[in-house]
This record gives structure tokens, sequence and C-alpha cells, in this order.
């Protein structure tokens, strides 16, 4: 992992999917502390997890972790997770696949953007395995249903239709999932 911090708050202090109770915000932040003892890091993030299994910043914080840490496998589970748990909250569906721009108000911050967040970042999860078709297309369903590219993933996009090979050369430097 990076020596970078989990990210969740959004410069203005605003939690970037909504607000996260204070006793998982204190757990997030341990978890944060723990960062260079991943087992420790980890172990909380999932505590923080029981505490809110609804709470989508969890989520985002979890599959961050096992991005960072190469375990896409892991970082995919979780995020796919977020997703359905993100539709059940906005009332829309947890497959990508069937949306529409009409499906929800996608400018709406909450459960519906952090379905977005959370696409993008599936999308560079995609990329990290080498599945660029796959990446595509889930990034063609966000231009379908984001033309505003809220969340940003125009940069993911752009990546995606300039390699021609080797992923692990221009992507070290992205930051993450997301």
């Amino acid at each position: 992992m990076s020596d970078e911090p989990i990210e969740l708050r959004m410069s203005n202090g605003r939690m970037a999917f909504g607000e996260v109770p204070e006793q998982i915000d204190e757990l997030l932040q341990e978890a944060v502390k723990a960062r260079d003892v991943p087992d420790a890091c980890e172990a909380l993030l999932w505590e923080a997890h029981r505490a809110g299994p609804r709470v989508l910043p969890v989520f985002y914080a979890l599959y961050k972790f096992y991005f960072n840490r190469k375990k896409l496998s892991e970082a995919e589970r979780v995020a796919r997770i977020g997703l359905d748990a993100a539709a059940l909250q906005g009332g829309f569906s947890a497959d990508w696949s069937q949306l529409s721009a009409g499906s929800t108000d996608w400018t709406a911050a909450g459960p519906a953007r952090f379905f977005l967040f959370t696409m993008k970042a599936l999308a560079f999860i995609e990329l990290r395995r080498h599945n660029r078709d796959k990446a595509l297309a889930i990034l063609a369903k966000m231009a379908e249903i984001d033309p505003a590219d809220q969340v940003g993933y125009g940069t993911i996009s752009a990546l995606a239709r300039g390699l021609d090979s080797g992923l692990d050369s221009g992507m070290e430097g992205e930051g993450g999932a997301a």
C-alpha cells in the first residue's frame, strides 16, 4: 500500500458518498493509521463494514485497500457488493449493463454517485487484469448514463483507448482504483 492515506473526504470536508456515522468514521481513521500493518488495516475495515453494512464509503475503503495491495479479485468482489448496496439504496438496478440515463438522477450525491465512482473503479480493475474489452464496455455505459463525466471516468477511458501493450508501465502512477 502506498504512503498515501485512504482518502474518504472531499476537499470541502464532507463525505464523498454521504454521511458516515461517528463510530464507523473512527474505525476508518484507525484503519488509515494501521495502513503499514495490512492485516490490522484489513481487520479494521471489515469491522467498520460489520458496524455499518450499508455505509457506502466503507466499500470504497475496502476495494481501495485491496486494489492497492494488488488483490484485484478481492477488490472486484467488494466493488460489486458495493454496487449492489448502492443500487438497493438508490432504487435502481445493480446490473450496470441494464442502466440508462433515466434509471436515476445520476447527478445526485449518495448512492448514484457512489455507483458511478465504483463503475469507474471496476473499469480500472479490468484494465489492470488486462481485460481491456470489459473495461471499455463499462466505460461506454458510463458515457451513456453520465455524459457529463462527473466522476472522471474520461481519464480511465483515454487510458484504455490508448493501450497497445504494457499495462503496468502507464498505470502505476494512477493512484489505484478510481
